[in-house]
């Protein structure tokens, strides 16, 4: 039997160490390079989010100042608390702002964000009814022509939202819906649901078949199937497309600018577009603050679906 020698032990040491030196190194690397992504993403939020608290002369300090010396709720006080917006700018912007964007209308932005939630939840939820069976007879069943009924679906996707919104304008002209909620809500509908559709039917795929023949045979139609086993397994799924549906509806800009006319209908994003025009001094700290607010409800939204939501975005990524 072969023994080994000190100085070899001593060399089996020494690679060992190097080893874990250049493990070290790798992970130290890997940690700098991650925290610089990390920082070049995460930097302009928290910038934007800390100068709806900060001072009017604090947000234009150059270098922009990591911590929050004066923290003032003046701009939040105008934008969910609706006071007065001229009151707020000489007490805060004094002599340095004017009249922005907004006028002395002010920036208060619950009722679009209220229309925004209504519109978002009610389309979200409409998509969901429809796609999750849908996507459940594509991947169930194979219809005559299955590939190109998917590949139309996809191809929805393909055409941008100013090539197709003059002839949605006409049809809507034609059948009164415009400026009207339900309107909105089938535009934001129609515009979801092929990303749901194609989401939820590889959700399907990753569930096998034998558990619909299962619960079939123990007595369950093919509905009560679906219902009762299917569904359960692809709730994570579900989560992860009513997310991305959610916030698809709350970016959603150029079809809610053309199809609707009143204030109330706005929805945040075409509100916060009218805040600031070159008639006007753009005034940042309301304009952070509205931002923010925008914020909030999707935020709220994602931390009740954060238990299916990562596992619903790794479903159907890796098959056996």
């Amino acid at each position: 039997m072969a023994t080994i020698t000190p100085a070899e032990r001593q060399n089996w040491h020494a690679v060992q160490a190097a080893q874990h030196r250049r493990q070290r190194i790798n992970k130290l690397l890997l940690t700098i390079v991650t925290g610089a992504i990390l920082l070049v993403f995460v930097y302009p939020i928290y910038f934007w989010v800390t100068a709806s608290v900060r001072p009017y002369r604090e947000i234009f300090t150059m270098p922009p100042p990591l911590a929050i010396y004066q923290p003032t709720g003046s701009w939040w006080s105008v934008v969910i608390g609706g006071r007065p917006y001229l009151e707020v700018v000489q007490e805060v912007a004094g002599a340095n702002a004017g009249t922005g964007g907004a006028g002395t209308a002010g920036y208060y932005v619950v009722p679009f964000l209220r229309t925004s939630i209504i519109v978002g939840v009610i389309s979200t939820a409409v998509v969901l009814l429809i796609a999750t069976p849908t996507a459940y007879g594509l991947s169930r069943f194979q219809p005559r022509g299955k590939q190109n009924l998917v590949f139309f679906i996809l191809s929805t996707r393909f055409m941008p939202a100013v090539t197709a919104v003059l002839p949605i304008y006409l049809v809507y002209q034609n059948f009164k819906l415009i400026d009207t909620y339900h309107g909105l809500i089938f535009a934001h509908t129609v515009i979801n649901l092929p990303i749901a559709v194609l989401l939820m039917k590889s959700f399907f795929d990753d569930v096998p078949q034998d558990l619909d023949d299962a619960a079939m045979v123990d007595g369950c139609t093919r509905w009560g199937a679906f219902f009762r086993v299917i569904v359960r397994y692809v709730a994570p799924g579900m989560a992860a497309a009513a997310v991305l549906c959610l916030i698809f509806s709350w970016n959603e800009f150029i079809f809610t600018l053309y199809l609707t006319r009143s204030p109330e209908l706005r929805t945040i994003p075409v509100a916060m577009s009218t805040f600031d025009s070159s008639s006007g001094g753009t005034e940042w700290g309301f304009l952070t603050a509205a931002g923010s607010a925008a914020m909030i409800p999707v935020f709220i939204f994602m931390l009740f679906v954060q238990r299916h939501l990562v596992r619903g975005l790794t479903m159907g990524a890796v098959r056996g």
